[in-house]
């Protein structure tokens, strides 16, 4: 299954490199929708889906399409069914939250909608035609791996969790399942929703609740950030944060030997990429697309980081 969708995205770039695109048979509109940029993985993820809606726009002039960024759950649930009045025939999507979102993408798919999802999915399987994403099993197994292995004896971590989403319960999930019998113990859990100011908010209230901290797995680079500031200004020592997404800001502290950072775990912005080239290569090529595409999440170390340093990038 991964073989084939690859390879369609290799004939993409194929396309793109200047071989001649086949006119669709009809013109077609495919919905985007996507969360605003309420912090900076989904800053990024703004940025890298309008370049590519560029990109495949130029090369398929007969593929139209239909963006629109929702700041709520609410607000998504609207332009979904707005996108619907407008006869998408295709629909990409990242749910702001999963549960108020997959009746309306299921609604979507019984009018014979193509689905496809990125990254948080949906709370009932099977909706999606396609799915992209990233490894989120992985992502809480490789969290937890890191506090083993930097704390071997046992130690005292806090977690904080993103946002009410079904990405986030399976991270949770793994990070619990991995961290079975050893003597690291989980302080408490909190939801931070992937933001610096209330990742400052929540660091704050563990070090107040809690004399002794070893690690904080932040479960995110803007929510890492808030609580490293929070660490700061306590004066507390000897507090290892772990955050996750690749943010460059964060990447950079990891290479530059940060008291509290010393490693990061990959979720990059750019997998919305991949999901529209899919679902345009279906409409301007009538390839035959389903499945799931999953991007792997490794730890990043002072030894690996420079591969995943891009400066110049939003995020």
């Amino acid at each position: 299954m991964f073989g084939r969708l690859k390879s369609v995205v290799a004939a993409g770039a194929m396309l793109l490199a200047g071989w001649a695109a086949p006119a669709a048979a009809a013109e077609t509109t495919i919905g985007i929708s996507i969360p605003a940029a309420t912090h900076g993985w989904t800053g990024g993820l703004n940025y890298h889906t309008k370049r590519t809606i560029e990109r495949m726009k130029a090369a398929f002039p007969d593929v139209d399409f239909v963006l629109t960024t929702s700041s709520s759950a609410t607000q998504q649930v609207n332009d979904v069914e707005d996108m619907l009045a407008r006869g998408i025939k295709a629909l990409v999507i990242l749910p702001f939250e999963s549960d108020p979102l997959t009746e309306p993408v299921k609604a979507a798919k019984a009018k014979g909608v193509f689905i496809a999802t990125v990254d948080r999915g949906l709370s009932q399987e099977g909706i999606e035609d396609v799915y992209v994403g990233g490894d989120n099993p992985s992502y809480g197994r490789t969290a937890a791996e890191y506090f083993k292995k930097k704390f071997p004896n046992g130690g005292k971590i806090v977690v904080m969790r993103g946002i009410p989403t079904a990405i986030d319960n399976i991270r949770i999930e793994a990070f619990n399942e991995a961290l079975k019998g050893t003597n690291i113990k989980v302080l408490d859990m909190q939801y931070a929703n992937w933001n610096p100011d209330k990742g400052f908010e929540v660091m704050q209230d563990y070090l107040q609740r809690f004399p002794e901290i070893d690690g904080v797995w932040t479960g995110d680079d803007d929510a890492a950030l808030g609580a490293i500031e929070a660490i700061k200004q306590s004066g507390r020592k000897n507090v290892a944060v772990l955050g996750g997404s690749g943010m460059n800001k964060v990447i950079k502290l990891v290479m530059d030997g940060h008291d509290m950072v010393d490693a990061d775990i990959f979720y990059p912005p750019t997998l919305i990429i991949p999901a529209i080239e899919l679902v345009t290569m279906k409409y301007a090529t009538q390839a035959p697309i389903s499945g799931r595409y999953v991007l792997s999440s490794p730890l990043i170390t002072k030894d690996n980081a420079a591969e995943y340093y891009f400066p110049e990038a939003p995020y």
